[in-house]
């Protein structure tokens, strides 16, 4: 190699201070610009330098801390690199900075500092003279034997890696292509080394000495490659692994890393899968998929997008609980007290669930029932489903489906989608952890429908008992057994919910709490839970059985106790106001004792309030105000032509007042009150009975058309609210025969029931919740069908004892039981037996 074909560099160098690392020659490295020093140097040398020659930098080694490094020039490091600038990359965030990638040429001596800012400027000494290298033979003396030790253990270096690399098999070329002279710079660069051992390389500028700096740094290396080969082979089910290749170029212009710790750990990973694959206990079909999805994940690059969709697939099919279920409690009177202690009354759900637990006793494979809580909200069907799982010692998790408009949100999305995941009933199993929990698909009759699909005709897989043991989702695609699963749904009416869904599920009516057990459900559960809610003991704060009752029935009129519920919480809040202040009270008097003035001065403050406080009727009345709610029955019935109907609502029972008035006109009937069409209907069959049956119950006062010359306007309060149903027929005739008679109907009687043309009453249903109804407005009587008599089992005793139940099969009866004396009519008829 001749003089002029060496590598020459300007004898004036800008010089760029660095803390990132050690650049040696024939290396290439990314360096963050960041200091104001090394920005100007970009600004004016690189960003506006037109020739290659501009290019060229000095990179000097700072070794001063940069957490201490200030505005003044350190002392600079004798040695550096010139550098070629291959790339300048400026950015904006978080801070205004720059990143070059250079590339090592050769070292350089700084002999004298030209000039400090804006950047420093430097004459500079080449040292790397490559020519002197080729005037001697290097295969000669120590030199040559130390240059052949070095290509040996490079050689032996890469020989440890796989050569199936494509940047390892370059590597070994290059071994061969490179001058000896410059492998220890190489080589060095490349190895896991730290800054001062590069350093030390660096300035070993005696190329006998760079060799003895370099060769300890590369035998370390090849030590630690064999002692960590030695720890894999004690693994037998490992293949052959890259050990340690960071990606990047080779010499001259990019830079290996040779790490024993940032080895391809993907082998490890798709090993440690199908380890998880074969100890999942897998259905032989569903194994069958994995082993078939793991042979493509082996193959597959990590670059391509499918192979995160499948390793996706295998996590999740090895993390749901194909086997792992727990281990039910069937001791019945544990459960009875654990339900007991949980939840007052709800004594069908209770028996319910102590049934299932004696059948699991005598037959261990019992499919998981499929049960419908329907009732008005706040009656406690979701609390009561978590209590069942308490119970049986299962795991509990809740599915909301109010809402849910989509089908894949029950069996999932295809994996051919962007973003697909399992349906919600997989995600659940998933997360229990188990196959055989409590599921509660809450509020499931208010499932959507839109473009996307059903939710609820993909629900009828989930809840069919003879189709669940294989339900398919569309991302596993693959059966899962779910027979096992306790569905519980929730909902509060079953006229949203499809038939054929509903026709799959076992239907248990949770009907609303009457006033005494409001109270009891009060006293043992929600005082004790707001008194904890909000900081207080019973020995601050009681309120007495009569103050609850009254809250019940002039502050709540629900079939549930979440209102109940929030006036309690309202009252704890108000005592704990009295309480707080109280306790500011009593320090402030503490710190009054110095002397007597303080002492009367502070006498003016409130004291403390006695404990515990007792709520009664007149603080009720200052805490909630006035009452919300008042009986006005004997109000509304002052005059004819008003009756009491009882009706059904999601809420609960309702009592409903049917008004009617009359003025002259031309015989028209005028309904108001958002009525449907079913309620019209029986208006217009009252109005028909009453008049084909004028004569007989007097009505007609001489004229053979009570209505001749005469408008009817039936009006039922509440208009906002749109009312249907047949079971108003009653009502309107009563409150009909009342106006066209002048007669009052009784101020304690409600009634309710269906009317047929021949004046039969038909059955209706909701009989529990409207009974309840008029026991909670304080009626007496209550008119019912005949038919209707069995439902009557459902009431507590309590209630039946309280009311006088007058069961009616026809409109004459209804009308004797309503009015005060009976209805007289004249003409006696005989008893009519309906044949419907």
């Amino acid at each position: 190699m001749s003089s002029n074909s060496g590598i020459q560099i300007p004898t004036r160098l800008p010089l760029l201070c660095t803390h990132d690392g050690v650049l040696l020659p024939g290396s290439t490295m990314r360096i963050s610009v960041d200091t104001a020093r090394n920005m100007q140097l970009v600004k004016s040398r690189l960003l506006k330098g037109t020739s290659l020659k501009s290019t060229i930098i000095g990179i000097v080694p700072n070794t001063r801390d940069p957490e201490h490094d200030s505005d003044e020039l350190p002392s600079l490091h004798s040695i550096g690199t010139a550098g070629l600038a291959v790339q300048v990359v400026g950015s904006n965030w978080p801070k205004p900075h720059y990143t070059l990638l250079i590339t090592g040429l050769c070292r350089f001596r700084v002999t004298q500092l030209l000039r400090e800012r804006p950047f420093p400027v430097a004459e500079v000494e080449q040292l790397d003279k490559l020519e002197q290298y080729t005037e001697g033979d290097p295969a000669d003396g120590e030199l040559g034997e130390l240059s052949q030790r070095f290509y040996q253990a490079a050689v032996q270096l890469v020989g440890m890696l796989d050569m199936s690399v494509p940047v390892v098999a370059k590597l070994r070329r290059l071994l061969d292509s490179l001058p000896k002279e410059t492998l220890p710079d190489v080589l060095a660069s490349m190895i896991r080394t730290s800054n001062k051992e590069k350093l030390q390389v660096l300035d070993a500028v005696d190329l006998e000495e760079r060799f003895k700096k370099a060769l300890p740094l590369l035998t370390r290396q090849i030590e630690g490659l064999k002692l960590l080969q030695k720890t894999r082979k004690l693994r037998p089910d490992d293949d052959k692994r890259v050990l340690a290749i960071r990606k990047g170029g080779v010499f001259p212009g990019r830079q290996f890393s040779l790490d024993e710790e940032a080895e391809d750990e993907d082998g490890d990973d798709t090993a440690l899968l199908e380890k998880k694959v074969k100890a999942a206990a897998m259905p032989e079909a569903a194994l069958r998929v994995c082993l078939k999805e793991l042979r493509r994940l082996k193959k597959m690059p990590q670059s391509m997008p499918e192979y995160a969709l499948t390793r996706n697939y295998l996590e999740m099919m090895v993390e749901l609980p194909w086997s792992k279920s727990t281990k039910d409690c069937l001791d019945i009177r544990a459960a009875r007290v654990l339900l007991d202690n949980d939840h007052y009354a709800m004594e069908k759900l209770k028996r319910r669930v102590l049934e299932y637990l004696a059948v699991r006793q005598l037959k261990s494979t019992l499919k998981g029932p499929i049960l419908c809580f329907v009732g008005p909200p706040g009656v406690g069907k979701t609390s009561v489903g978590r209590s069942i799982a308490r119970t049986l010692g299962r795991e509990f998790h809740r599915i909301a489906l109010g809402g849910v408009c989509d089908q894949s949100d029950i069996r999932g999305h295809r994996r051919t989608y962007v973003g697909s995941m399992p349906g919600r009933i997989i995600n659940g199993l998933k997360t229990v952890g188990v196959n055989n929990p409590v599921f509660l698909l809450d509020e499931v009759d208010k499932l959507g429908k839109s473009l996307q699909g059903d939710p609820a005709a993909a629900l009828l897989e989930v809840l069919d008992p003879e189709q669940n043991h294989s339900f398919t989702d569309h991302y596993l695609n693959v059966p899962f057994d779910l027979s096992q699963v306790l569905f519980i749904a929730t909902a509060n009416t079953t006229a949203t919910i499809p038939p054929a869904l509903l026709d799959r599920m076992e239907v248990l009516q949770v009907p609303g709490y009457i006033q005494e057990e409001k109270v009891e459900i009060a006293h043992r559960h929600l005082i004790p839970h707001q008194l904890e809610q909000h900081g207080l003991t019973p020995q601050q704060l009681q309120i007495p059985q009569d103050t609850t009752q009254e809250i019940i029935s002039k502050y709540t009129r629900e079939a549930g106790v979440r209102s109940l519920e929030r006036k309690i919480g309202a009252i704890c809040r108000a005592v704990a106001v009295k309480v707080a202040e109280g306790h500011k009270v009593s320090r402030a008097e503490q710190h009054a004792d110095e002397n007597t003035e303080n002492k009367a001065e502070d006498s003016g403050i409130a004291a403390p309030p006695e404990m515990p406080i007792v709520v009664d009727h007149i603080a009720l009345k200052d805490i909630l105000g006035p009452p919300l709610f008042e009986i006005e029955v004997s109000e509304r019935l002052t005059l004819p032509g008003v009756a009491i109907g009882l009706a059904w609502t999601p809420m609960g029972g309702e009592i409903m007042f049917v008004e009617a008035s009359r003025m002259d006109g031309e015989g028209q009937l005028t309904l108001t009150g958002q009525l449907g069409d079913v309620m019209k209907e029986s208006a217009h069959l009252a109005i028909s009975w009453l008049r084909s049956n004028a004569k007989t119950y007097l009505l007609s006062n001489g004229s053979t058309d009570p209505l001749e010359g005469t408008d009817i306007h039936l009006h039922f309060p509440a208009g906002a609210v749109t009312k249907d149903g047949p079971s108003a027929g009653v009502t309107i005739v009563t409150c009909l025969a009342s106006l066209l008679s002048g007669r009052l109907v009784r101020s304690d009687v409600a009634m309710t029931g269906e009317i047929t043309l021949r004046g039969l009453v038909l059955p209706v249903g909701g009989i529990k919740d409207k009974v309840l109804a008029a026991h909670r407005a304080n009626l007496k009587r209550v008119i019912i069908p005949k038919r209707n008599e069995k439902d009557l089992e459902e009431i507590p005793a309590h209630v039946r004892a309280d009311l006088d139940f007058v069961f009616a099969s026809t409109l004459d009866e209804v009308l004797n039981a309503a009015f005060d004396g009976g209805f007289p009519s004249a003409v006696s008829h005989p008893q009519v037996v309906s044949k419907l």
